[in-house]
């Protein structure tokens, strides 16, 4: 016998009637990395004073923006994680990212201060 709410998706109950519920929601098809919109950022802020880039604007199936995490961070030499449906690499690669991605057909380029 199989778990009764698990057709739900771990909703139960709600009062809310705008509620949007997601069925038959789909993950959005990756687009080609030449069409592809990627921003660079630096941040510090939650990181406790270390230095991270993040990589924002993917478009595309978590699967590959998994495997776009895990090619960069073994280029750069260093850690990172997926979150938010945002590449989070540990230290200031900017540049280095930026080159890559162009490198790899990806529009992209620096953002912020």
């Amino acid at each position: 016998m199989g778990k009764p709410f698990e057709s739900l998706g771990g909703l139960v109950y709600s009062t809310n009637n705008n509620l949007p519920l997601n069925e038959g929601s789909e993950e959005q098809e990756t687009l080609a990395p030449n069409q592809q919109d990627l921003r660079v950022w630096l941040e510090k802020n939650h990181r406790g004073g270390k230095l991270a880039c993040v990589i924002k604007g993917f478009v595309g199936k978590k699967d590959d923006l998994e495997q776009l995490a895990k090619t960069l961070k073994t280029k750069c030499g260093t850690g990172g994680s997926v979150k938010d449906n945002e590449i989070i690499i540990q230290g200031d690669h900017r540049d280095k990212i930026v080159s890559m991605l162009i490198q790899m057909k990806y529009k992209a380029k620096k953002a912020g201060a």
